[in-house]
């Protein structure tokens, strides 16, 4: 099993933002979560601030060589029809995970123009955010 993790614009200084909202963990802790938790899984970890470089994976995934995406578009979640458009290529399970609570922040925040292209959205539980989108991604794989 191939999981791709993606992540957005931003996530790379994870540890140095707003800790309230975002954790203490870095980005690395995560990745390091993640596949101290599943290691039966082979994850493929991408984290770019370039919307282009993030639709250029998406492509990747096409053709049967990865399994599932779990994603954190950051910013990208509200404004990018270019990552929506790329994600509806896809037939593979497709799950958005968030560490915040994004219903519970700016207005803006609450919609996801991403999500509606991804098999569900998991938002909220910090680093755990990640585990559990890594575990539906796996339920949903095991179903096709």
């Amino acid at each position: 099993m191939k999981i791709m993790i993606l992540n957005g614009p931003n996530l790379n200084l994870l540890g140095e933002r707003d800790s309230n909202t975002y954790g203490s963990d870095t980005l690395s802790d995560i990745e390091k979560l993640v596949r101290d938790s599943f290691q039966e899984v082979d994850f493929i970890f991408i984290q770019s601030n370039h919307e282009g470089d993030l639709v250029d994976a998406i492509h990747s995934a096409r053709g049967g060589t990865v399994n599932a995406i779990v994603a954190n578009w950051g910013g990208y979640t509200h404004s990018s029809v270019a990552i929506h458009d790329a994600l509806e290529l896809l037939k593979i399970p497709k799950v958005e995970v968030h560490l915040s609570n994004i219903h519970a922040r700016e207005e803006f925040r609450e919609r996801s123009i991403t999500g509606k292209a991804m098999n569900g959205i998991i938002t909220g539980f910090g680093k755990n955010s990640y585990l559990l989108g890594v575990e539906a991604a796996l339920k949903l794989a095991a179903d096709n």
